[in-house]
């Protein structure tokens, strides 16, 4: 990743938390020079965190233009959700297998947040608290290649919850205890079962969200063919 502490690292979870947050929307233009002065960091720093973005699906580099929060299309939200439905089914499968009362305390905890959240109607917990408690369940399942193929999804998947604010946090949270029910159980078919549900059921109303965010004048498969044509391209002497 990067240096806790440098320049680039700063820029980049500085800028991640505001897009993750919704502070900056998708689709919008993230203008070079005016995140340089509100950062305090130079063009170089800040052009490799955008970059680091980028290879996370946060941001979209645009050839001529600069860079953009990408746009969350409903392809990219079927996308995601195809590959947590698989994912993260697999994670709570592992995650009940190895559940112990010791092993369990750190998923309970982030549960329980997301409870207390929900009870609350506060937004700004709910959406972490929710993303913690699916990270936690990639934690406990204890294996190393799928929590390097999850880590990636982890920003998308906060970012969906926070742009996808509006739907029944009680339904979620009450999907999320049974969850935890079947991996306490070690019930691994039941985890896993449990998991794919609750995912699927959040594909459609986030579909249904996906439209109001996409931006008409923004289509990042055609700017993916535009710049696999240019390294295409013989190169002129």
């Amino acid at each position: 990743m990067t240096e806790p502490g440098s320049l680039r690292h700063r820029a980049y979870e500085s800028i991640k938390a505001r897009i993750v947050g919704v502070e900056l929307r998708p689709g919008q233009r993230l203008v070079e020079r005016d995140l340089a002065t509100e950062l305090e960091v130079s063009r170089i720093p800040l052009r490799e965190a955008l970059r680091m973005l980028a290879s996370e699906g946060l941001v979209l580099l645009v050839p001529g233009k600069g860079a953009l929060v990408a746009p969350f299309t409903p392809a990219d939200v079927n996308h995601l959700f195809d590959v947590r439905e698989v994912l993260e089914s697999l994670a709570a499968r592992l995650a009940a297998a190895n559940a112990t009362p010791d092993r369990l305390r750190p998923l309970e905890a982030v549960l329980a947040e997301a409870i207390s959240a929900t009870h609350a109607g506060d937004p700004q917990r709910i959406a972490p608290a929710n993303a913690a408690f699916h990270a936690e369940i990639i934690e406990l399942a204890g294996n190393p290649l799928l929590s390097s193929q999850m880590h990636p999804l982890a920003a998308r998947t906060e970012w969906l919850f926070r742009l996808t604010a509006d739907r029944d946090a009680a339904e979620q949270c009450s999907e999320h205890q049974a969850l935890f029910d079947r991996i306490a159980a070690r019930d691994e078919s039941g985890a896993a079962a449990s998991a794919f549900a609750h995912i699927a059921a959040g594909r459609a109303p986030s579909l249904a969200f996906a439209e109001a965010w996409s931006q008409s004048d923004v289509d990042p498969e055609q700017i993916a063919r535009a710049r696999r044509r240019r390294r295409a391209e013989p190169t002129a002497h």
